[in-house]
C-alpha cells in the first residue's frame, strides 16, 4: 500500500531546524533539518485494524503521545529533506502494513522419499565396503 505523497503531507506537523554536518557557513544560517510528526491513531487514512497494526509494529519507534518521528538531514536543502523524509514515512508505513501470505504445506511426493532413502542405503553400502573384511 503506498500513499499518496500529497495526501500524506497534510497528516503530517513539519518541524525544521538547524542541522549539522557538511554545509559550511550555510548549516549556521539555514534551517535544513526536517522532523516530521505523524499521529497513527489520529490519522484518516487508515481504519481501525490498519491503526492497530501500526501502532504495535512501529511501538518501538512511538514517542509516549503515539506520535511519530521521521528526522532528515542528510541534504543541504529543506525542501529535499522534507521530500525524503516524506519518503521515508511512506517506506515505513507500507512496509509494517504488509502482511505476509500463510505458508500452505505441501505433501513431499513419494518419488522424492525413495530417492533420498536410496542414496543412504547406496552411502551406507559405500562405507561398509571401505571397512577392511571379518574372518
Amino acid at each position: 500500500m503506498v500513499l499518496a505523497k500529497e495526501e500524506l503531507a497534510k497528516e503530517v506537523v513539519v518541524k525544521t531546524s538547524r542541522s549539522g554536518g557538511k554545509g559550511g557557513q550555510n548549516v549556521n544560517k539555514v534551517s535544513s533539518k526536517v522532523e516530521l510528526i505523524f499521529n497513527i491513531a489520529n490519522s484518516a487514512f487508515f481504519n481501525d485494524e490498519q491503526k492497530i497494526l501500526l501502532q504495535e509494529r512501529l511501538a518501538s519507534r512511538l514517542d509516549t503521545d503515539g506520535n511519530l518521528h521521521i528526522v532528515s538531514q542528510e541534504e543541504r536543502s529543506q525542501l529535499l529533506n522534507k521530500q525524503r523524509a516524506l519518503l521515508k514515512l511512506n517506506n515505513l508505513l507500507s512496509k509494517s502494513l504488509w502482511v505476509q501470505k500463510k505458508r500452505k504445506p505441501t505433501k513431499i511426493p513419494r518419488s522424492v522419499i525413495e530417492k533420498r532413502l536410496q542414496n543412504k542405503s547406496a552411502k551406507s553400502e559405500k562405507k561398509k565396503n571401505r571397512k577392511s573384511p571379518d574372518f
